[in-house]
């Protein structure tokens, strides 16, 4: 049976995952793993219903000490279709300690499962940082900050979300607003940093754009070692890095005038943990 309204399709796919999400968490409950959920399905949940936020993967971030234990109880009791995304702490996304985050986040009640999910000004900042760990490809990704904004709760901490990070990051999320105020409309007449979030460096909107223009995504080389045109654009797409990118893998600031010493730090930070999987794929070939 064909359902012919998105609305309706999409609110059909929201409760799918909704219940393999309570599933999953049931199984960490009763195991004693503290969980939380966070991007895809939590930053949906800020999305009206006339534009669903799709997504592919359940995101569960667990801490450090817990990680092999989470991993064996998927590995031995998760159905493939759930789709999750085991993720040791929130590494380079938030510099806040994960316990910090875990105290005082939300709980969700899904199919009667308690479901951690970082509170609104947590969870802004992850977002904002990943959005920019792309490099700001994802034009369409930039609704994930709009929607946190525009639909916050009326409780929303600025202090909190801003404040417990580094200036450096501070300057990061505010910025990420700012392209959403520029590019997506998002009113911020009312934030205590409206203007400042308006000084956008130049480099930085140069950049977007150029990503917005291009055809190219960047993906993993493993994956177009079939093709020796996908692999010249990947490769192509990597020399030089990405400036926003490349920043943030290096913890640098927007303001600093020159991009080449975050970039070069980036080649040399991603090319170690790059050369096993090419070389695991080459192999895999044979």
């Amino acid at each position: 049976m064909m359902i012919e309204d998105p609305a309706r399709w999409n609110l059909l796919i929201r409760r799918s995952y909704e219940v393999d999400i309570s599933r999953a968490f049931h199984l960490f409950n009763v195991h004693e793993v503290a969980a939380m959920m966070f991007k895809g399905f939590v930053a949906a949940r800020s999305y009206p219903s006339a534009h669903a936020r799709t997504f592919f993967d359940l995101d569960i971030s667990v801490p450090a000490r817990l990680y092999q234990r989470a991993l064996e109880l998927l590995g031995s009791n998760t159905p493939s279709r759930w789709g999750i995304d085991l993720h040791c702490e929130f590494r380079h996304l938030d510099t806040v300690p994960w316990q910090t985050i875990y105290d005082r986040c939300e709980v969700l009640d899904l199919e009667g499962v308690a479901v951690r999910v970082p509170r609104a000004e947590d969870h802004l900042r992850i977002m904002a940082v990943h959005w920019l760990t792309d490099g700001g490809q994802y034009k369409e990704r930039l609704y994930d900050i709009y929607y946190a904004v525009q639909n916050r709760p009326a409780s929303f901490d600025w202090e909190m979300c801003l404040d417990s990070v580094s200036k450096t990051r501070r300057k990061w999320i505010i910025t990420t607003i700012g392209l959403a105020q520029r590019y997506l409309d998002l009113d911020i007449s009312d934030l205590p940093f409206k203007s400042e979030a308006k000084q956008i460096p130049a480099w930085i909107i140069k950049c977007v754009q150029s990503e917005w223009a291009s055809d190219v995504r960047l993906r993993p080389l493993q994956t177009a070692l079939r093709s020796p045109k996908q692999l010249f654009q990947q490769i192509r797409k990597r020399i030089p890095p990405n400036p926003i990118q490349a920043t943030i893998d290096m913890e640098g600031s927007f303001d600093d005038r020159s991009r080449v010493y975050y970039q070069l730090g980036s080649i040399a930070k991603r090319i170690g943990p790059s050369i096993p999987r090419v070389t695991r794929s080459l192999l895999h070939r044979r």
